[in-house]
């Protein structure tokens, strides 16, 4: 916990002047995502206040607005913990996924489309898979669904997704077989991108639609195997 304290320490310049729960929040969301603090771990007020340097109602104003996404749970007489998702919960993230995303690329309107995410995304996935980093792997997957989200260039959007994907993050952190689980979307992501820089939204909708077919099963088996359904 004391090697955790010090990282999220180097945090606090973030804060600015400003030091606000939402930049507080905006902080450990993306810790939460980065696996710094994993599902089921309790999250101790006096040493995340004292590592960024922030009072006790601003970090229990982020504590609240985190449990509000969803990421964190507070329990009673025990604390706050980084949230453990059901199955049921894995299952309702995707439904949300393919509504949003397989809309996104069919209003997509006419081509050329901006396209230098989505690359971006792909190169990094690449080259994490080289290195062997397949915890990189799936951040970088994130980031590919991202940026296709992105081309919808609209704020709701964005923040609805940002919010599913952090929570996503959290299924992604309990499994223990991260080169099964995401090494098969680097190619399914390449022929996305592929369709859509030839300008057919609908064969990269149909491809899109199969891929997150395609993960909702392997991810659902993998997450139910390895934490049960929750009861």
């Amino acid at each position: 916990m004391a090697e955790r304290m010090s990282g999220l320490a180097d945090d606090r310049a973030l804060l600015g002047r400003t030091s606000t729960a939402e930049r507080v929040a905006d902080i450990l969301r993306s810790r939460i995502a980065e696996g710094f603090f994993p599902p089921g771990t309790r999250l101790s007020e006096d040493s995340i206040g004292g590592a960024l340097g922030v009072s006790r109602n601003t970090l229990r104003e982020a504590f609240r607005l985190l449990t509000h996404e969803r990421l964190l749970v507070h329990e009673l007489n025990r604390g706050v913990f980084v949230r453990v998702l059901t199955v049921e919960d894995v299952e309702d993230i995707y439904r949300t996924r393919r509504l949003v995303e397989c809309a996104v690329v069919r209003g997509l309107g006419e081509p050329p489309y901006a396209l230098d995410g989505l690359a971006g995304a792909v190169a990094e996935g690449r080259r994490a898979a080289r290195e062997g980093d397949w915890k990189a792997v799936g951040t970088a997957n994130i980031h590919f669904h991202q940026e296709l989200v992105a081309l919808a260039s609209g704020e709701r959007t964005a923040e609805l997704m940002r919010r599913v994907f952090a929570e996503l993050r959290l299924a992604f952190h309990a499994v223990d077989e991260p080169q099964r689980l995401h090494e098969p979307y680097i190619a399914r992501n390449v022929e996305i991108l592929q369709a859509l820089e030839a300008g057919d939204r609908d064969t990269a909708e149909r491809l899109l639609a199969a891929y997150l077919d395609v993960s909702l099963e392997r991810v659902g088996e993998v997450y139910r195997r390895r934490v049960g359904d929750g009861d």
